[in-house]
């Protein structure tokens, strides 16, 4: 079984388990960093038919570029990338000794798809494919002699192939730093066409053979537009002596499905109440605040209680009450009213709390 098959099935048996997304929302940008491993290259010469493999030693590789999610677990990217490796022995087919050196490098562009999913940890998974284009230049020249045939030549001239990239990884958020995650990642990619390269001394060519490269990366991922922090609360101003006595606070819970920030018809009556007890009892504000569970990142979260405040709040505007009275907060996963760890689904927590002050 070869490397393709293993990955193809390696997706397959993946794609059930992530059904529950991570999303990453809006553009980001990236940058990775690592080791790359290009195996055995395949070649045949031109002028005598004989065919053989370049080998090459450990080299780096690098990432970087643009991507846009669309809050639901996908996204897609555009990356360009940068691998050099050294070339270090051939296998000849016809087992004549021979020598070689220099440096391949191989450059170029993707486009990706990308699926993040959430699995009750720290850390969030995430897979991908794309196409693109690789250029593959030899700088310096690859330099290779046939001791018995007396052959001596450079592989020079750059050749440009089709290519495809496959990508598993993990992404871990950065609490103290909204937007920010670092991520670590394998990727494999292929190039499906042979390319004929120019040899000095004999005049001949060198056809190079499809390429397949490991890379091992670590690196950063910033999303760049993240939801507005949560507005500080006000202070209380005293109640001035000659003022009537304010009445009590009374707090209302609307709660919501995970990941949602629709309201239910529960939720719908939940409000109405709320409002028609503001106008029936002498109030100054109404405090509507937002908060999740602990299931998302930080960031995310922050956000998705932002979205469920405003949906609170505009249905209390439709059921009578004036919006300069109500004051929306976001909290995020923070003030859990069920105390839980990172990643757990816990309804109670998934609220926009009413306070009539």
């Amino acid at each position: 079984m070869n490397l393709r098959t293993i990955l193809a099935a390696a997706t397959c048996l993946v794609l059930p388990v992530v059904a529950h997304s991570q999303p990453v929302t809006g553009p980001y940008v990236f940058v990775n960093g690592g080791a790359g491993l290009l195996q055995p290259v395949p070649f045949k010469l031109s002028d005598t038919g004989d065919t053989g493999r370049y080998q090459y030693k450990l080299g780096y590789a690098t990432t970087g570029g643009i991507g846009y999610g669309f809050g639901d677990g996908f996204r897609v990217e555009l990356a360009g990338d940068y691998i050099h490796n050294t070339a270090h022995k051939i296998d000849d087919s016809s087992s004549l000794q021979t020598a070689t050196g220099g440096a391949e490098k191989d450059y170029g562009g993707f486009i990706n798809g990308l699926y993040d999913a959430s699995v009750g940890l720290p850390v969030f998974p995430f897979i991908g494919a794309g196409l693109g284009f690789q250029t593959v230049a030899y700088d310096p020249s690859i330099d290779s002699y046939n001791a018995v045939s007396g052959h001596f030549g450079q592989v020079f001239n750059n050749k440009v192939s089709l290519a495809y990239d496959v990508i598993a990884g993990l992404s871990y958020p950065v609490a103290q730093v909204p937007g920010l995650s670092i991520t670590a990642e394998y990727r494999f990619m292929q190039l499906v066409q042979s390319r004929p390269h120019q040899v000095s001394s004999f005049g001949g060519s060198i056809h190079m053979g499809q390429e397949s490269t490991h890379s091992f990366l670590v690196g950063v991922r910033y999303q760049i537009f993240n939801p507005p922090p949560p507005a500080p609360t006000p202070a209380l101003v005293p109640t001035p002596v000659a003022a009537p006595a304010p009445a009590p606070s009374k707090t209302y819970l609307v709660f919501f499905d995970w990941d949602k920030y629709n309201l239910t018809p529960r939720a719908v009556s939940v409000i109405a109440e709320a409002a028609g007890d503001s106008k029936a009892v002498q109030i100054t504000r109404l405090v509507v605040s937002g908060y999740t569970d602990t299931s998302g990142t930080p960031t995310y979260n922050l956000g998705l209680s932002w979205r469920r405040a405003k949906a609170v709040a505009a249905r209390l505007v439709a059921d009578g009450v004036s919006a300069s009275e109500i004051d929306t907060q976001a909290y995020g996963e923070t003030h859990l009213l069920v105390p839980t760890g990172p990643g757990v689904r816990e309804p109670q927590n998934r609220r926009v709390e009413i306070v009539l002050q």
